[in-house]
């Protein structure tokens, strides 16, 4: 059969008339969705705040194959979602202040992530037998939605109380624990060669962010801000290259590449973090342009394309996984997020915190896809989690915030001293993940 082909052929390869046009129609249906879900967001904001990566996910599942059928997943498509997590987790390593979180605040959540990473995989277990599905299940029910979190804490001025520091602690370690855990599982070697593997890159990228922090990058600055408002734009592009090196090396060493992608993003915070401040805050918006006015939305809304709706409610067990799993992701990770709590918490604080702990989604979508491709979960339990994940946004930091102002009629709130050096820029997000303005202190 003859194939014609639409356009020139840049690779020397014909393009089948009928795979350029469903390609062509699902970016710009996908385009049309990333715009469409700020504002559904906004109109709802009047009745209750949900962050806007439900509304992508949902507005995937709509038009995707499970519903509508409108759009189909491209390897192209793809291959843009894959940026960005990578770019989600880029923006989480350089937004979170580790100058605020070190100490007890620290060391007790890491103490609680570890709690809920051996009682998930127990609940795994007891859920999926098979051990690969048990460890997929444990990791995911043990995250932490930092990036959700950190806007919503912000906007109710809650950033620097003694509560706020304990949520990002909280986050910073749900969303690096499950890293570094699934990162071992998949290396495909032995629990030693693996562990080496892991202790290598971890510290070969402590060594660059060692040296990045020490130096003064004088000529670099130079270079960034001559270049700020041109085509140059050498900000940027040093971005990708930081990005790109540490996201190849992770996948080179057997690792997984969002471990990459978070170092890369701890590593751009100390480079930059001497740079004038008036240049830091260009770049950061320019990066937030990338992250969430590109690849960030294209990840979850092809994540709801993806989303098995069948798989789900093809049986009343499926489904009924999905309030399970929220009532797991309430006891697995919300209880132990308790030993987080500051000394001389209330406890409406404590309550605010268990709940703050136990919303997830980023973490749980991105591990759930890997298991479900490397084929170690079914569909009906990945969607479950994925299901569970956004009741979890939804509802949680509501409750929390709800348990937050009984606090504060009840009595004055006393908020401890900033533990930064530097205020947070008072950018306000949707909730994909916070403003990339973070203090600029090296781990």
């Amino acid at each position: 059969m003859q194939t014609t082909t639409h356009g020139p052929a840049r690779s020397g390869r014909a393009v089948p008339v009928p795979e350029m046009q469903g390609l062509s129609a699902s970016l710009v249906l996908i385009a049309a969705l990333a715009v469409v879900a700020p504002i559904a967001a906004r109109l709802l904001d009047r009745v209750v705040k949900v962050p806007i990566v439900v509304f992508e996910i949902v507005l995937g599942i709509l038009l995707g194959p499970s519903l509508l059928g409108w759009i189909e997943s491209t390897a192209f498509t793809d291959t843009l979602a894959d940026f960005g997590l990578a770019m989600l987790f880029f923006v989480a390593g350089n937004e979170i202040d580790f100058a605020a979180i070190r100490g007890r605040p620290l060391k007790r959540a890491s103490s609680g992530w570890l709690i809920s990473l051996a009682a998930g995989i127990g609940a795994g277990f007891a859920l999926a037998p098979a051990p690969e599905a048990a460890v997929i299940i444990g990791v995911a029910l043990c995250s932490t939605a930092l990036g959700t979190l950190l806007p919503i804490i912000r906007d109710a001025g809650e950033s620097k109380s003694h509560i706020g520091i304990a949520v990002a602690a909280l986050g910073a370690v749900g969303e690096f624990g499950p890293l570094i855990a699934i990162s071992l599982f998949f290396s495909g070697k032995q629990l030693g060669t693996a562990s080496g593997v892991l202790l290598g890159f971890v510290l070969l990228t402590g060594v660059a962010i060692f040296l990045a922090s020490r130096a003064r990058h004088t000529l670099f600055h130079a270079q960034v801000t001559r270049t700020l408002h041109t085509s140059s734009q050498f900000a940027m592009r040093s971005i990708m290259l930081i990005l790109s090196a540490l996201v190849v090396l992770s996948m080179v060493l057997g690792l997984d590449m969002l471990l990459g992608a978070f170092a890369a993003g701890v590593l751009w915070q100390v480079t930059i973090a001497r740079a004038p401040e008036e240049d830091r805050q260009v770049i950061e918006t320019k990066i937030d342009a990338v992250a969430f006015g590109f690849l960030v939305p294209i990840f979850f809304i092809d994540t709801g394309i993806d989303f098995d709706l069948g798989a789900l409610t093809s049986s009343p067990a499926t489904l009924a996984l999905v309030p399970l799993f929220l009532v797991l992701l309430l006891m697995i990770r919300g209880l132990p997020s308790l030993l987080a709590a500051p000394s001389g918490s209330t406890r409406a604080e404590k309550r605010a915190l268990m709940l703050f702990g136990a919303t997830g989604l980023p973490i749980i979508v991105a591990v759930t896809t890997i298991g479900r491709e490397h084929g170690f979960i079914t569909s009906g339990i990945s969607s479950a989690l994925i299901g569970a994940g956004m009741l979890s946004v939804l509802l949680f930091p509501l409750l929390a915030l709800g348990q937050l102002q009984r606090r504060e009629r009840r009595g004055p709130h006393q908020a401890s001293p900033p533990q930064s050096s530097t205020e947070q820029s008072p950018q306000k997000h949707d909730g994909d993940l916070p403003p990339s303005g973070a203090s600029p202190t090296a781990p």
